[in-house]
């Protein structure tokens, strides 16, 4: 709970904001944002990244001279937070939306590829003998899941686990066939480890009302249809999923981090933190730089001098009255571990690695986009667990391709390391392409790969997986324990933008109340 306001005056508030120094360990989305907040009122921050280059999971790449998201490509529209920061920042004009044309689904047993149905929830149909969801589960898979229409209500109860509802109610060819892509796609998770009233919030309390899974997707379905409509008559503007950026979304890191220097924030990069202590009622920050010095070298042969600008490491002490923890977890953890304790008496999540494979392709056949815009997998059937075709999605990404096409192949998942870590680039590259030509069905010869990057990432625990809520509280509650220090990121908030913007400003929030209304540190 935020402390009340003092009666302390605002010239007084000011003062001591001038006088306040907040360093930020992290400069990804959340630490930028946390930084923002702070700086915003007038304290002085510094924000420390050890990377060259800002953004975490926000990343950029220049292939054959087209600059494109290397990470995160959108962000989701809900609460309205993410769009609010984007127009804080004067990029409202740019905000695009993706390009219509929906996803398909591979690996289908017997069928091989089809359009992912529509209609309905996680992959769950409102309607089992719809054409496009027949085609995907057969007339057996179809009966199976019309028994979810017949079965008494008194079988209803409160099932956590989505995957293991859906298998009881409609079958097992519907969680894996339907449900599992979208699960594995977006939360790199097994249904049967999703919590369902996380991930689709309402759906229990519907199916008890209703009698029957399916009856509760459509119910879902219209009380959202129903709502959209009416913030769209009123705000006149078309609904959205999600929602990207003209030029990528490292235009929002730009903008922040322009932002930031505006207020008077100090933004470092390839600045390693070595260790974090509080010492009394104030932090010591430890870190790293590697700077260029000049240093004399004799030749052997010549015996003469020259100069070279070899890099060395330079550690500085830094003195804070606060300090936010914007990493990923496990350095998180490290980097807490003496000064929060009872962090460390905290379960720690599983954090997979993902990989991402973008291929820049001289392949003019998939200019008619073949496959919609992007396309999931069943899981065991392919290598790859997704693919996004960025240049039938994104309008701006297919301008600034011209002939050429880019898609993106995802690798990696909850408990299953990415096919492609132990291989080196060139081959990752080509196993990225051979999946291409399989999940989109079209021939594409290595000489098509005109460029190509790989991107790792640390994927932090969804929220909506099955006990992430009481780890990231308890998690919380250690750190929100010792005045002084806060901690953001997807780690504690749940993955993407959506959750980790509102969350960093939440926590920043009650950092400063701290920090200015009480004066504690």
């Amino acid at each position: 709970m935020s402390p009340e306001p003092s009666s302390a005056e605002p010239s007084d508030l000011a003062a001591r904001a001038a006088h306040t120094h907040v360093v930020v360990v992290g400069g990804g989305i959340g630490g930028l944002v946390a930084a923002r907040e702070c700086a915003k009122v007038g304290m002085r921050v510094t924000v420390l990244e050890a990377e060259e280059t800002l953004g975490g999971s926000i990343r950029r790449v220049d292939l054959d001279g087209v600059t494109i998201d290397a990470g995160a490509e959108s962000y989701a529209t809900r609460g309205g937070l993410v769009r609010a920061l984007v127009e804080e920042l004067d990029l409202a004009d740019r905000i695009v939306l993706p390009k219509p044309g929906g996803a398909w689904l591979a690996g289908i047993p017997g069928v091989g590829a089809a359009p992912l149905p529509v209609g309905g929830i996680l992959g769950i149909p409102a309607n089992p003998f719809q054409p496009d969801v027949r085609r995907i589960i057969g007339w057996s898979g179809v009966w199976r899941a019309y028994l979810d229409r017949v079965r008494p209500p008194l079988t209803i109860g409160h099932q956590l686990s989505l995957g293991k509802l859906v298998a009881s109610r409609m079958g097992a060819k519907v969680r894996d066939r339907l449900v599992a892509p979208v699960t594995t796609g977006v939360y790199s998770a097994s249904p049967d480890d999703v919590d369902i009233d996380v991930a689709a919030p309402g759906l229990n309390a519907a199916l008890t009302r209703v009698g029957s899974l399916s009856g509760a997707v459509q119910t879902l379905r219209d009380d959202a249809a129903e709502k959209a409509s009416e913030a769209q008559a009123a705000a006149k503007t078309p609904g959205a999923a999600v929602e990207g950026l003209s030029g990528g979304m490292s235009t929002l890191v730009d903008a922040l981090a322009a932002d930031l220097v505006r207020l008077g924030a100090e933004v470092r990069t390839g600045v390693r933190v070595r260790t974090v202590r509080k010492i009394g009622a104030r932090w010591s920050v430890e870190a790293e730089a590697e700077v260029a010095a000049e240093v004399e070298v004799r030749a052997e042969e010549s015996g003469e001098s020259a100069a070279t600008d070899p890099l060395e490491p330079v550690v500085e002490e830094l003195d804070a009255d606060a300090v936010i923890i914007a990493t990923p977890e496990s350095a998180a953890r490290k980097l807490l571990a003496s000064a929060v304790p009872a962090l460390a008496t905290t379960e720690a999540a599983s954090s997979p690695e993902i990989e991402i494979v973008t291929l820049v392709l001289d392949a003019p056949e998939l200019a008619a986009a073949p496959r919609g815009t992007g396309v999931l997998t069943v899981p065991g059937s392919h290598t790859a667990k997704a693919l996004t075709h960025s240049t039938a999605k994104w309008g701006w990404v297919r301008d600034a391709a011209g002939a050429r096409q880019i898609v993106r192949v995802s690798f990696g998942a909850q408990g299953e390391p990415a096919a492609t870590a132990g291989l080196d680039d060139a081959a990752a590259a080509d196993l990225a392409r051979r999946e291409a030509a399989a999940l989109l069905g079209v021939a594409i010869a290595p000489e098509a790969v005109i460029a190509s990057h790989r991107g790792r990432f640390i994927q932090s625990q969804p929220a909506s997986i099955i006990g992430s809520g009481g780890r990231r509280t308890a998690a919380r509650a250690a750190v929100e324990a010792v005045p002084g220090v806060a901690a953001v990121g997807a780690w504690l908030a749940g993955t993407g933008l959506a959750q980790v913007i509102p969350d960093a400003r939440d926590e920043a929030d009650r950092l400063r109340r701290a920090l200015l209304w009480d004066g504690e540190s």
